[in-house]
């Protein structure tokens, strides 16, 4: 008789960190960069002044993105090794306290006083350290910071998002490069929308609205803005 065939679940948690990264540059990317285009088209620039500001955009936020990202997660890898450095310490100096604990914590999730301490005991047999981390810090391998990893994605995703605009302004032609980037720029919106809520699992409607309506209120404070000052200039 064959064993059974091993069952291995797919979950979404082991991908937020860097979906949260990815969505969240793509979307920069293409709002920051279109809302800059189109209020520099708005302002009465020529084709060549929108793709100068179009590329410094690209550079300028991929590399704001890369650094904010990093950081950002840096600092809350750096807050997990303290917390884990400290737990280190606290199972060394008194493990018998730490296993105490680890079993409170089993028993207010259910499971009877006996049952929480042998599983308690078990698990600190076998590597006390990441129990601990796990069910009480709340730090685990699949939701550990990775500041790296996040600064890239965040990097590559906003240059990805922020072609897009760019190549509808070389595209279009001059009388409608403005609506052009607008219309093009929405799309992709709505299009990233629907694939992070798909991804994540989240409602795709809900996302697609989201994601469109601020990228369309950037776009219209920034060609407003644009206008104003291309007028007494």
């Amino acid at each position: 008789m064959r064993p059974p065939a091993r069952h291995r679940e797919q979950h979404r948690t082991d991908r937020i960190g860097w979906l949260r990264a990815a969505v969240l540059g793509a979307n920069d990317g293409i709002v920051s960069t279109a809302s800059l285009v189109v209020g520099v088209a708005a302002a009465d620039g020529g084709r060549a002044a929108v793709l100068v500001a179009g590329t410094a955009g690209l550079v300028a936020g991929a590399m704001s993105m890369a650094a904010g990202e990093y950081v950002s997660v840096k600092s809350q890898a750096e807050t997990e090794a303290a917390d884990l450095a400290r737990e280190r310490a606290e199972l060394a100096a008194d493990p018998e306290a730490e296993r105490a604990e680890l079993a409170a914590i089993y028993e207010r999730r259910g499971l009877d006083p006996g049952l929480a301490r042998r599983v308690a005991e078990q698990l600190m047999a076998h590597d006390a350290l990441a129990a601990h981390a796990r069910d009480e810090l709340g730090i685990s391998e699949v939701v550990a910071a990775r500041p790296i990893q996040a600064a890239l994605a965040s990097a590559a995703s906003f240059a990805v998002g922020a072609v897009l605009p760019i190549v509808t302004a070389v595209l279009a032609p001059a009388a409608t490069l403005m609506p052009a980037v607008i219309a093009g720029s929405l799309v992709c919106l709505a299009v990233l929308g629907v694939l992070a809520a798909r991804t994540g699992g989240a409602p795709v409607a809900a996302g697609a609205l989201r994601v469109t309506f601020w990228g369309a209120l950037a776009m219209a404070v920034t060609a407003g803005v644009g206008r104003l000052f291309g007028a007494r200039v």
